[in-house]
């Protein structure tokens, strides 16, 4: 293997030997989502027409499952073995800035997606998938994994200690997720917090992806691809600098 994929391998390894947490615990949390929500909003929310809140419940929360697992691997890669020290082992190794982005974001990427694969499938037990656009799931499913993993990297290279990463993310990741759209429609809400939503980069991955399983969604999937592939760029081309730089990892 190449040093990318040696660095990519050692990656993936490191989240699937402690799958049952790292993969199974989420699926199980989302889950609980569904049974709980579903169960208690079934028959008071009505969001599109001919689906019901339980199946329209699905896709938030398997997109929400593949933003905030991508999030976590490269993010807490990086500070756990800053702060262990192992993370020397790899500056010592003569691996470009572009191939630890390659390694470090695509095993996010891997871990997302394994987790939102798992939540559709337990998923099947309540409501029957529906598969309008499958391009356009895997299109959003692929860049949001891809987007978040490269924002863990940004953060797992920031934090200098675990409370600044938990921090990161509950101030952060967990509010633009929730406030996503991931339990409603946005139409739901007054004028002025549907146009703060229309700033929130996630909503446009969570509604562009429930887009390819019911063919509908709040707006266009077409705009919501091209935000997403902007905001992508810019967050994945700031990862690479501050790689590039060895931002608080070289003295």
């Amino acid at each position: 293997m190449t040093g990318w994929q040696t660095l990519f391998y050692k990656e993936v390894l490191r989240f699937w030997k402690v799958s049952f947490q790292t993969v199974a615990a989420p699926v199980l949390t989302a889950l609980l989502y569904l049974m709980i929500f579903g169960h208690v909003l079934q028959d008071h929310v009505k969001v599109y027409d001919r689906i019901s809140y339980t199946a329209f419940l699905v896709p938030g929360l398997v997109m929400m499952s593949v933003l905030q697992n991508a999030f976590a691997n490269s993010s807490s890669s990086l500070i756990q073995s800053k702060i262990m020290g192992s993370l020397v082992f790899v500056l010592l190794t003569p691996l470009s800035h572009r191939a630890w982005f390659v390694a470090y974001v695509g095993s996010s990427v891997a871990r997302g997606l394994a987790v939102g694969t798992g939540v559709l499938l337990v998923t099947t037990l309540f409501v029957r998938p529906q598969f309008a656009s499958p391009l356009w799931i895997l299109a959003f499913g692929f860049m949001g994994a891809w987007m978040l993993g490269a924002l863990g990297v940004i953060a797992g290279l920031w934090a200098e200690k675990f409370d600044q990463m938990a921090a990161f993310q509950n101030f952060v990741i967990m509010p633009m997720t929730f406030l996503s759209g991931v339990f409603y429609s946005i139409h739901s809400l007054p004028g002025f917090w549907q146009q703060v939503s229309h700033l929130n980069p996630f909503f446009y991955m969570i509604d562009g992806f429930r887009y390819g399983f019911f063919g509908v969604s709040d707006v266009s999937p077409w705009t919501s691809l091209s935000i997403v592939a902007t905001a992508l760029v810019v967050v994945s081309a700031i990862a690479l600098h501050l790689l590039r730089i060895g931002y608080k990892i070289r003295n």
